[in-house]
């Protein structure tokens, strides 16, 4: 009979257990490439976290139409903001695993593993998960990198890691981190980015802090993303000092027909501009690492449209990405939800347990 679970990996008496900690990301790519678009928008668009629609009606849609006209018009986005390094989303996210785990370590939390995945594409989170349980994780703490909660983010990557779980015969304790989008070091860090640029670039005439949009029925069916979002810019703008009318909220990345979350961040860039607002400085809280969604849509394409439209000087703050301060506060983010689970056994006792074991007939 074929065994329905996975393999799980060779047990060891007195293994020296193990914490991981899970990053996990969106994703991106192999390459900007029609080629290697063509399955990243396959398995993105297929999941109905996404596409709210029932197969029978969109399937037929997306490999019929848009699987064949899309991956072309995205690949060259993607080829606008690709690095030397590949997919700057998944070279920030690497980054920011290592130096987290070095901190950690720093910290003398030695025994914790920080490994990342991403939702679509590559590295998948399946065989993360595998890999920080053939290291002898016993405890993973999953944190998708999304600081506000929305059903099509955090819940379609929380998604993916129960349904390894269901397939997973001995199963490590699971913990999930939901939401970041109030906790004070993620405040901070975005204020200390935003200072850091003004220090250098002078400041605008007005700040926009442009969010991804999703659509107004998910808020209406009880999503929570958008009252995290208005929060998350609130504590912003009131870390900065800032009055009502220095800074305003907007959504983007809208996809198909329905109404989404408004106002839209293309339709305000247009009003100012031909307002000649004299200034434009635009942020994305939502999104910890740039990607498509930051260095094309808003660097590139929110600036022409400004700028078109009569404004006079656009400027994109970078996200977070790899800056110091937003290492230590994800560092006291992932160590808060981690209580409890610090306390491991030393090493003598360990090594006793593994002798009571083999005394008493266990395997090697």
């Amino acid at each position: 009979m074929k065994d329905p679970f996975l393999k799980e990996p060779a047990y060891t008496h007195g293994q020296a257990q193990r914490i991981g900690v899970l990053l996990i990301n969106l994703g991106s790519p192999a390459a900007p490439t029609k080629q290697a678009l063509k399955p990243y928008l396959r398995e993105f668009l297929s999941d109905q976290r996404i596409v709210e629609l029932p197969g029978w009606l969109w399937q037929p849609i997306l490999r019929g139409i848009i699987l064949n006209t899309r991956p072309k018009h995205s690949a060259e986005k993607y080829a606008a903001i690709w690095t030397k390094d590949g997919s700057p989303l998944k070279v920030y996210t690497e980054r920011l695993a290592k130096l987290t785990q070095g901190l950690l370590g720093e910290g003398g939390h030695k025994q914790i593993l920080v490994s990342y995945a991403m939702r679509y594409g590559q590295p998948a989170i399946a065989t993360e998960l595998a890999k920080l349980k053939e290291k002898g994780c016993e405890r993973i703490l999953l944190v998708p990198l999304y600081p506000q909660y929305a059903a099509s983010s955090t819940g379609s990557a929380l998604d993916a890691c129960f349904r390894t779980l269901l397939a997973t015969r001995n199963q490590p304790e699971i913990r999930t981190i939901k939401h970041f989008h109030d906790a004070p070091g993620y405040i901070e860090s975005l204020a200390n980015s935003v200072r850091r640029y003004w220090a250098e670039h002078g400041q605008p005439s007005k700040l926009v802090m442009s969010f991804h949009g999703i659509p107004k029925f998910a808020l209406e069916r009880g999503d929570p993303y958008h009252c995290e979002c208005l929060k998350t810019g609130r504590l912003l703008a009131e870390a900065l000092g800032l009055t009502k009318d220095q800074y305003e909220i907007c959504f983007q990345s809208r996809f198909g027909r329905a109404e989404w979350l408004q106002p839209y961040l293309s339709a305000r860039l247009e009003q100012l501009g031909k307002a000649r607002t004299e200034r434009v400085d635009v942020i994305c809280p939502g999104f910890v690492a740039d990607c498509l969604e930051t260095l094309e849509e808003v660097a590139m394409e929110g600036k022409a449209t400004f700028l078109s439209a009569g404004g006079k000087d656009f400027h994109y703050i970078p996200c977070l990405n790899d800056n110091t301060d937003w290492v230590t506060s994800l560092t006291t983010i992932i160590q808060s939800h981690l209580s409890g689970w610090l306390q491991t056994s030393t090493d003598n006792e360990r090594q006793a347990s593994r002798q009571r074991a083999l005394s008493h007939g266990a395997h090697q």
